[in-house]
């Protein structure tokens, strides 16, 4: 989420900052991506990752949630990826515990915060680092106050939510002191990123439109867009005060269809951009312009953006979206692997991934979401994406889904084994339901455009 000081790099709430130039899409020499391998089910019981941030390959972030459909048992789980193994990280002297955790920001390895739902019916914020997550207290919270995201940089933190009806959004001191508050108009906030030492943008959805709100000089104001009846945005990306670029869809029809959603920011406006594909694609690369849904934006800090979702038309394979210039590409997933003692019937086909959220570290892009099997089961799932097998800048592989559950690559360019990543956003417990259109995802948050709809 970011505009960076120079010489300095932030992952802000899962999204790396670095202040560098643009380069041109068609003189940058980077091979393609493909998937390179898939993880599942870390996390027993229905489980839900929401959203993963990263200081570096070896020092990564992850949030969500366990036991989505049980109520006394759902608890939000924290975990940190050492270049080694999975520690899951305790939050110490908290009686009441965290439910749903939806978003995580890393300034520092000591300064780690991640937001969500408390058991007590307040938001919950906690800070902490390997060691451990201590509950920050906020008077000015209340309950029913609901938070979708955070981002921090050095000196503050900055979570987006709403408040009765209306985009709430809170500002806070390095140490989680200090707080101010705000609420906006009708709507809520779903993503947020900061820009240099007091900027900052916020997405989500007035109930009928997209909402953006800018903060500058220690205000908010919203932002003027483009007219787009149904539609909302999830997250927003920024590189620097003249790029910025935000994700979601628009309800296209009663059914709940949605059709993805991308605002560019120049530096003096949003306006609307049309997913296009660079050239004649490859069956089952083209980019899904009328139908899929856009959950997480990331960037590298060259002028390369990657974008996580859902495309229905292959619902088994995760979607990720690479936009070069004004060029996007198309790079699926894996088909989840199928779990020991399955019914026959219950193939990958009948399942759905969606990815919630996308990172990206060094040279390393990892989409995190989940799986929803034909019995309405969610699995956590970790997708890591890179070049292919044989190119010499090719990272190098790091087993972080060691211990669990792995795909075989379903892609003749794609290596099998082992996923090299395994890590891990939006919202409150998914409900049980049939299809897309009546289904509350975890990707989506209540209350807004999604829920009213759905």
């Amino acid at each position: 989420m970011p505009l960076c000081v120079p010489s300095a790099c932030l992952l802000l709430a899962g999204h790396l900052l670095c202040a560098t130039s643009v380069a041109h899409a068609h003189t940058n020499t980077r091979p393609d991506e493909v998937a390179q391998g898939a993880s599942i089910g870390r996390f027993a019981g229905d489980a839900s990752l929401s959203d993963v941030a990263g200081l570096s390959a070896k020092d990564i972030w992850a949030v969500g949630q366990q036991n989505v459909w049980d109520t006394w048992r759902n608890h939000g789980v924290i975990t940190h990826w050492n270049g080694v193994s999975w520690t899951d990280v305790a939050i110490r002297g908290d009686a009441t515990g965290a439910g749903h955790l939806r978003s995580v920001a890393a300034v520092s390895p000591d300064e780690v915060w991640a937001v969500g739902d408390g058991h007590d019916g307040l938001p919950y914020v906690a800070k902490g680092s390997v060691d451990g997550f201590d509950r920050v207290n906020v008077p000015q919270f209340r309950v029913g106050d609901w938070l979708g995201a955070v981002a921090a940089s050095p000196g503050r933190i900055v979570t987006v939510g709403s408040r009765n009806g209306k985009a709430f959004l809170a500002v806070g001191g390095g140490a989680g002191k200090g707080w101010t508050t705000r609420s906006g108009p009708d709507g809520i906030m779903y993503g947020v990123a900061l820009a240099g030492k007091s900027g900052g943008w916020a997405v989500g959805d007035s109930g009928t439109q997209p909402l953006i709100m800018k903060l500058s000089g220690g205000r908010w104001k919203p932002m003027d867009l483009p007219e787009i009846e149904g539609g909302f945005l999830r997250d927003v990306y920024v590189q620097s005060r003249n790029r910025a670029i935000a994700v979601g869809g628009v309800y296209t029809g009663d059914d709940g269809t949605i059709a993805p959603l991308v605002l560019r920011w120049n530096g003096g406006k949003w306006s609307r951009e049309r997913l296009r594909s660079g050239g004649k694609a490859a069956a089952g690369r083209e980019v899904p312009a009328g139908r899929a849904e856009l959950y997480g934006v990331t960037g590298d800090g060259h002028g390369r953006f990657w974008v996580s979702g859902y495309d229905p038309a292959r619902p088994a394979e995760g979607l990720l979206l690479r936009r070069d210039g004004s060029r996007w590409t198309v790079i699926r997933g894996q088909a989840p692997p199928q779990e020991e003692g399955a019914a026959a019937a219950d193939t990958a086909e009948e399942r759905t991934v969606r990815l919630q959220a996308v990172a990206h570290v060094t040279d390393l892009t990892v989409a995190v979401g989940h799986v929803l099997d034909a019995k309405g089961r969610y699995s956590d799932l970790v997708e890591r994406f890179g070049p292919p097998p044989g190119r010499a800048d090719r990272p190098e592989q790091t087993d972080l889904a060691a211990g669990q559950r792995t795909a075989p690559s379903s892609h003749p360019e794609s290596p099998g084994g082992p996923s090299p990543m395994r890590t891990t956003r939006v919202t409150k417990p998914p409900m049980k339901a049939a299809t897309a259109a009546k289904t509350i995802h975890p990707s989506i948050a209540q209350p807004s455009i999604a829920a009213s709809k759905r």
